[in-house]
């Protein structure tokens, strides 16, 4: 099926998933009725979500007594956990049409009980989606996403956090695909043994050999590389490496934020050769040079009061709270989201951009981007600066449905090739 014919499936979903008033068609100069336009033709397709960690956290992944139809009461003042971003009447308030549950386990796991730890992060998630039928639906290609916008429904996809959790083998790598996993990215905050992250140490100049035939093996399958979480030179060696597109699950573009987690120009520029796509994250530090500066300030102040009253770790708490009171938190602002949209449209493109929110998988957020429900005013302010129907289509869920397509056809173009052996990872 074309893009435009799963933009037009689509446009039956607005029913449950689009509360804002639409009109026929936009009026010139009027952004809200332009964004609505185009979320009522392609609803969001969103990157990254971490509902499965909070279920994990906050539940010991039991769903009895769990009401995900609404989770604006569950914050926990006492455990220090915020109210939970996502619900379904949120995601419906968001138009969010397409969901990558993440299902992520800490990189502090060994590699047995990562891999265990996935499986239930799987098990729980599909649980999830199959508690609520007439609301989600599990979808494992780009026909099954069409399938559920054509019943109303929010396509459920899985997408895997942190390649540690294959335990440094192929076959579990296979195994997880065959449970339905689409993406995995390939570190998370640490470095792997074959994989350099953006937050670590480098060890590996980018990949291993074995991180490049990781590489190679899960296109061969279909499972899209995410390259949110490693390194500048892990980008790269991914995509010397890739011949079917490549995503950015949840990352913004380093010139806007100068965090190691976003992604580099030489970076975005190569994508327009790669097909691949950045899905915008929310997170505010990686939003707002102001944020990214203030938390560095604070963690410098903190180690300086630590190891001024070593032995007071009351005093040094006090003293920390002062200085945060003196020096407030910044937030980051929906113009300065908007910002890494325009620039990565700048360098690699319009065909490359889409959005990964990170909801649930943070304790702040941006301003006007509270929860799984801000969408529809980040297109506005798209529509502001002037982007059209078409363009913004394309950034709802048009550039993430071509890509999901292309990697399905590499997979199918490739079906009779051997799985790659690899009797170790190092």
């Amino acid at each position: 099926m074309k893009p435009a014919a799963s933009f037009a499936l689509a446009a039956g979903l607005l029913a449950g998933l689009a509360p804002v008033p639409l009109l026929a068609a936009p009026r010139a100069g009027y952004p809200q009725d332009v964004a609505a336009a185009a979320l009522k033709a392609a609803p969001v397709w969103d990157g990254h979500n971490d509902v499965p960690e909070q279920l994990r956290d906050r539940r010991k992944d039991l769903l009895a007594g769990f009401n995900f139809r609404d989770t604006t009461a569950t914050a926990d003042p006492a455990q220090g956990r915020v109210a939970m971003h996502t619900d379904l009447a949120r995601l419906r308030r968001g138009h969010v049409g397409a969901q990558f549950w993440s299902v992520f386990v800490p990189a502090s796991l060994s590699d047995q009980q990562a891999v265990q730890a996935v499986m239930e992060q799987i098990d729980v998630t599909r649980r999830l989606i199959a508690a609520y039928p007439q609301d989600l639906q599990l979808a494992t290609d780009a026909a099954g996403v069409a399938a559920a916008w054509k019943a109303g429904r929010i396509a459920s996809l899985l997408g895997m956090e942190g390649g540690y959790a294959i335990g440094n083998s192929l076959g579990v790598l296979r195994q997880f695909r065959e449970l339905g996993v689409r993406y995995m990215t390939l570190t998370h905050y640490r470095t792997t043994a074959w994989a350099d992250s953006a937050t670590d140490a480098p060890q590996h100049g980018g990949l291993t050999d074995f991180g490049r035939q990781v590489v190679r093996e899960m296109q061969r399958i279909g499972m899209l590389v995410d390259l949110s979480h490693v390194s500048a030179q892990t980008m790269n060696a991914a995509l010397d490496v890739a011949r079917a597109p490549v995503i950015f699950s949840h990352s913004g573009a380093r010139a806007i934020a100068d965090h190691p987690r976003n992604v580099p120009d030489a970076v975005l520029a190569r994508l327009r050769a790669n097909g691949g796509i950045v899905m915008v994250v929310t997170l505010p530090a990686y939003v707002s040079n102001a944020v990214r500066t203030w938390e560095l300030d604070r963690t410098a102040q903190k180690a300086r009061l630590a190891a001024l009253h070593v032995d007071e770790p009351d005093t040094a708490k006090t003293a920390l709270a002062a200085w945060e009171q003196a020096h407030p938190r910044p937030r980051a602002t929906l113009a300065e989201l908007a910002d890494h949209i325009d620039h990565i449209v700048k360098v690699a493109g319009i065909d490359h951009v889409g959005l990964g929110g990170d909801f649930d998988g943070m304790d702040t957020t941006t301003e006007g981007m509270a929860d799984v429900s801000g969408y529809p005013d980040l297109f506005v302010e798209l529509a502001r600066r002037g982007y059209g129907q078409a363009d913004l289509q394309k950034i709802a869920s048009g550039n993430m449905m071509r890509v999901l397509k292309a990697a399905d056809a590499y997979a199918l173009a490739h079906r009779a090739d051997p799985p790659i052996e690899s009797a170790t990872a190092f």
